[in-house]
């Protein structure tokens, strides 16, 4: 190993580390023997290059087993992000990045690694290694970014990763015809999603002298390509494993940690490695929201009638592509479905910058776009002094609206519902007529209103396939076995759910796995885009069909009775004319088994791939109380409306409503990474990253527009991630109701909201030593 890891002069290189053979001593599906222990090294700078590594002192440390250098990994460049593989090339994520890197483009690249016996001695020996770097230029935002002469971040790529443009019509004279037009600047702020758990991976070689790693992902079959890509090595020589984790919210749809989990395991002869992150790492070196600027227009005219929506679209993506511009690009196709107008236009630039890498994360970009739409939709219907409600309605895309971007039919979109609905179980008109009681003295209330619509699935802007198998047990009871996964959301409860249904038998009848194994599991892309219970839905569907039929079939034979006659009810076999038992399921499934003349196990099986969407649509009602004095915003109720068609668990259902919600406001009043001029994340710790507690929620009220959806696998659609993607408008729509000042960033923090007070003289500086 190199004392000095200066460029050029290394003598270890990834060939030879990974020459070494496993003993494959280990058996246990979690190994622990002889357990090591990875840490990351981070750059102390957000851009430039590291010219040189002193690794001496570091070697000498109690513990260590090996240092890893840049040199030492492979050089492949990959793709992170957690999308499924594209059979054509110039269509695929961007392959931007190595596992360990001496090219620094973000505060904490991982240019470094040290495996030692305990993690303790593996963080004591990482803080050893000394580290000489070659500093760039940091840009934080898109424009400095793409001003003239900035340095490419990427030297083989433009700073602007993606310059699109969606719509129809003639933007431009449809804003000429209007009777007003609204321009205005929006900018949402860096989100984090602070899991409960934070990344973790275990690394190991096992009997087969295949590689296997343990993690807490949210798309397993898409994590083990991506390692077989960074390894350069077939995909088929490793293998994922996850149990159940403790969330994810998007930030684990991209694979940030398991490539090098492997590689530490290869470089140790196939010892397991552990490779656990902690929370301030998971803040601030994994995945973040994209923070998004927009430069608006609206064209109305006095009778509500909207003629153009105009959108440039500025997405600061960080350091390196990871979901790229699948976020900042797709939000024209979902303005477009939320309200008519003459002309559409979208254009959107996805740009490389110096802070935090983004990517996925709850809403995928929705709830950037909404924001922004939501809020100048808002201050349209001011404008021209209509109701916000029902402006909204006045504008609505009808039900069965086919989507001129997306070629979607919106069948039973059901905005108009949720809207109605709110209205008057939040009691809106009451709320409104109180608050006009607060528009004057240091205590003002408003309330607000903000709307979204969104997809159930990708589709048809990416592939939506899924896998599920069904195993008859002896007993009479169902393995379900999904590549799907189960993050908290409680997917597996429901797939049980949607199979007990089919075939006749109690939910506790089907048993899931805690493990999603991609060597056992049918292949599914995992976790994201509120798409497993309608995707993987007709997955499940089709199996539990085929299932049924097969049983029913199997008791024709031995009890002799023509299939067309029999159901399975209560886990009974019964004559469907008039319910008497023919045996119970149990005695059928044992009989299945050990018959002479019929004994065969039933296994059902089914792949899809859906080439539809049903979009869903939903609402938030706020009302706030603004001390304009010091800027707090108190908000006093709340109320997110959802059509999202058939709730297939209600209480399921009401805790993903509840979460995304808190995590709505949160986004709205509270929430976002902090840099300094040189990149360096300030508030990457549960401190100073303001995430509400129960203390700071109001009561978080909801209610469904519920109805079947023709086109669901059960009449759902998506739930998810929607109740993220409303809140937050609604908020600043009633603080703008309350103090007559529009604050168009977020998060409406205390300081933010005083400084626009001040501004607007809402209260001056007088005011503020009279209070005293």
């Amino acid at each position: 190993m190199e004392k000095k890891g200066a460029i050029g002069q290394s003598e270890t290189r990834w060939d030879a580390i990974s020459k070494v053979k496993g003993t494959a001593m280990f058996t246990a599906d979690f190994p622990v023997q002889n357990m090591l222990h990875g840490k990351i090294v981070r750059s102390t700078i957000a851009h430039g290059r590291v010219l040189e590594f002193d690794i001496s002192e570091a070697e000498k440390m109690p513990g260590v087993v090996k240092i890893l250098l840049p040199e030492d990994m492979p050089q492949n460049q990959f793709a992170t992000a957690g999308h499924p593989y594209n059979m054509i090339p110039e269509k695929r994520d961007i392959a931007d990045r190595l596992i360990l890197t001496r090219d620094v483009r973000v505060y904490g690249e991982e240019i470094a690694a040290v495996v030692a016996k305990t993690e303790l001695q593996a963080v004591q020996a990482a803080e050893k290694i000394k580290v000489t770097y070659e500093e760039y230029p940091v840009y934080l935002s898109p424009k400095e970014s793409m001003a003239e002469g900035a340095m490419r971040i990427h030297k083989e790529r433009d700073n602007v990763i993606a310059n699109t443009k969606v719509g129809f019509g003639d933007v431009e004279e449809e804003l000429a015809k209007a009777d007003y037009v609204l321009k205005e600047h929006f900018s949402t702020g860096v989100q984090q999603h602070a899991h409960m758990e934070n990344q973790v991976a275990i690394a190991y070689q096992s009997e087969d002298q295949r590689w296997t790693c343990i993690s807490s992902t949210q798309i397993p079959h898409i994590c083990r390509r991506i390692i077989g890509e960074a390894m350069g090595m077939p995909w088929s020589q490793f293998r994922v494993k996850k149990p159940f984790i403790g969330g994810g919210f998007g930030n684990k749809q991209d694979v940030t940690i398991e490539p090098l989990a492997v590689a530490m395991t290869m470089a140790c002869g196939g010892r397991p490695v552990q490779l656990s992150i902690t929370r301030e790492e998971s803040l601030a070196f994994t995945r973040t929201r994209h923070a998004i600027d927009y430069d608006v227009q609206i064209g109305v005219n006095k009778d509500g009638h909207i003629t153009a929506i105009d959108f440039d679209v500025y997405s600061n993506q960080g350091g390196y592509a990871s979901h790229g511009h699948a976020i900042g690009g797709k939000g024209g196709t979902f303005i477009h479905a939320l309200y008519k107008s003459d002309a559409l236009r979208y254009a959107a630039k996805t740009v490389y910058t110096n802070i935090a890498t983004a990517g996925a994360m709850r809403g995928y970009g929705i709830p950037q776009v909404m924001y922004a739409l939501e809020s100048l939709i808002d201050d349209a219907a001011e404008k021209i002094g209509m109701d916000p409600i029902e402006f909204r309605m006045m504008n609505a895309q009808p039900d069965n609206f086919k989507n001129t971007i997306s070629k979607i039919k919106q069948k039973n979109f059901l905005i108009e519902e949720c809207l109605k609905k709110g209205r008057e179980a939040f009691e809106w008109d009451r709320k409104l007529k109180d608050s006009l009681n607060y528009k004057s003295g240091s205590k003002r209330r408003g309330v607000g209103v903000g709307s979204f619509s969104y997809g159930s699935g990708t589709y048809p802007f990416g592939l939506e396939v899924s896998g599920a198998r069904l195993i008859l047990i002896q007993d009479g009871r169902f393995k379900l076995m999904l590549g799907a996964t189960e993050i908290g959301q409680g997917a597996d409860t429901a797939f049980s759910q949607m199979a007990a249904e089919i075939l006749g038998v109690p939910t506790n009848h089907v048993i899931r796995d805690f493990m999603t194994d991609t060597d056992v599991d049918p292949f599914d892309t995992g976790a994201y885009a509120s798409r497993q219970s309608y995707i993987t839905g007709f997955a499940v569907r089709e199996a539990a069909e085929e299932m049924k039929q097969k049983i029913v079939e199997r008791a024709s034979d031995i009890y002799d009775v023509r299939p067309e006659y029999l159901d399975i009810v209560d886990s009974q076999i019964i004559y469907a004319y008039d319910g008497e038992v023919v045996t119970s399921l149990a005695d059928l499934a044992l009989a299945s088994f050990y018959d002479m003349q019929h004994g065969q196990s039933i296994v059902a099986e089914s792949a899809v791939n859906i080439h539809h969407n049903a979009y869903a649509s939903g609402c938030t009602f706020a009302e706030v109380e603004v001390d304009v004095e010091t800027g707090k915003v108190d908000l006093l109720s709340v109320m997110n409306v959802h059509d999202s068609g058939k709730i297939i668990n209600p209480k399921l259902a009401g805790g993903q409503v509840e979460g995304g919600m808190a995590m709505g406001i949160a986004y709205g009043l509270s929430e976002g990474l902090r840099y300094n001029e040189k990149g360096k994340p300030l508030n990457n710790n549960l401190l100073d990253y303001k995430i509400p507690t129960t203390m700071d929620l109001p009561e978080l009220d909801f209610e469904f527009v519920e109805e079947m959806d023709p086109l669901a696998p059960f009449g759902n659609k998506a739930l998810g991630e929607n109740p993220m993607n409303s809140p937050a408008q609604a908020i600043r729509n009633a603080v703008k109701n309350a103090t007559n000042v529009a604050i168009n960033d977020i998060p409406l923090s205390t300081q933010r909201v005083f400084e626009h007070m001040k501004e607007n003289n809402v209260i001056t500086v007088k005011n503020q030593a009279d209070a005293k």
